[in-house]
């Protein structure tokens, strides 16, 4: 029997480009979907799209927290035999998304598989423009390079890898592409399989919160990194390196 999918959709007044994302997971010709909602209080159009659903969904609502909680509370209730979280403003690119994964996760038998996003910005999709390295842990330890909303992972896999931290605010992922990778090598893909929306109206505070999330996601490198002193000292270097670049970019703006 092919893989089942359970797309897991975290939503808080979420209306304005749920319809989108909604479309496209309806879209996929993959016939075994678990479509699951994880609300956190909604009080727009939110949960009025969800109802008029012509088809099975679960629905947690007030679900509080963070997203990290709430992307787990999604797992907690996942029977698919792989996960996918799908963003509620990003969107499939092509309606044999999910069957291309499954197909790939079967012939390999590994346990995830990523690919690579497009940016939605305004109403124009545009290329990532970035040539991700081959995957190994030693380049993953480097940076982070594994796109969350075109990740995908099998649910025993996920479970065993414990699922997201909650204690985390941006490097969530990154934390637990890292667990993962102990566990299991991925299937790599260099096809763009989700549309990844850039909203206007972050970039103003992008480079602060930039340096955050670059802040943390140092701190969960060093967590998984080996205690060798050269190659922590090399961390440092490429973190106050990229560190530097981003304030003197924002002073340049």
């Amino acid at each position: 029997m092919a893989l089942t999918f359970s797309v897991i959709t975290c939503t808080w007044n979420s209306a304005q480009y749920l319809h989108e994302s909604i479309a496209s997971v309806l879209a996929q010709d993959h016939p075994h979907i678990e479509y699951i909602f994880v609300d956190g209080g909604s009080k727009d159009g939110t949960l009025a799209q969800i109802h008029a659903l012509h088809r099975p969904y679960k629905l947690l609502e007030n679900v509080r927290g963070g997203v990290s909680r709430a992307m787990n509370e999604g797992l907690r209730v996942a029977t698919g035999d792989v996960i996918a979280y799908l963003h509620s403003d990003d969107y499939y690119l092509r309606p044999d998304v999910l069957s291309t994964v499954a197909r790939r996760l079967e012939d390999s038998g590994r346990g995830w598989l990523f690919g690579r996003t497009m940016a939605l910005i305004g109403h124009e999709l545009r290329p990532d423009n970035y040539v991700a390295p081959r995957f190994s842990y030693n380049n993953l330890l480097r940076g982070n390079f594994v796109p969350h909303p075109a990740t995908f992972v099998r649910r025993d896999l996920m479970l065993r890898a414990g699922g997201f931290n909650t204690s985390l605010k941006y490097a969530m992922d990154y934390d637990l592409w890292l667990k993962l990778a102990t566990l299991s090598d991925p299937v790599q893909l260099d096809d763009a399989l989700t549309a990844f929306r850039e909203h206007e109206g972050s970039l103003s505070t992008s480079s602060r919160t930039r340096l955050a999330a670059m802040a943390e996601d140092f701190r969960v490198r060093l967590t998984y990194a080996s205690n060798n002193p050269i190659e922590r000292l090399a961390h440092y270097a490429r973190y106050f390196v990229r560190r530097r670049r981003i304030i003197q970019a924002k002073g340049n703006a």
